[in-house]
């Protein structure tokens, strides 16, 4: 194994360690979400992303909340809306 994979190893292994943290720094943040910094930090000025500021200083990030708002406005898929649309209409069958 070459060092280049080595450290390459090693990069996925911390990304993972940090991924499982429940509390996020603004840099891990960013790497986490894959939103450059500066995009980052207008999200945060703009209140359009949840975040913490204890003592007014460093910006932290909950995990789980980051998660909620990535996954915010999702699309269904068209199997999902196919399903839907036949159980909905099963369901609203008129009988004769």
């Amino acid at each position: 194994m070459s060092a280049i994979q080595i450290l390459e190893k090693l990069e996925r292994i911390e990304r993972m360690i940090r991924a499982n943290k429940p509390v996020l720094s603004f840099e891990e943040a960013a790497e986490y979400t894959g939103l450059s910094k500066s995009y980052l930090y207008k999200l945060t000025a703009r209140g359009e992303i949840p975040y913490s500021k204890p003592r007014g200083k460093m910006i932290y990030f909950s995990r789980e909340k980051l998660d909620e708002w990535l996954l915010q406005n999702s699309f269904k898929s068209l199997s999902d809306l196919e399903q839907e649309a036949i159980s909905y209409t099963a369901k609203n069958k008129k009988f004769q």
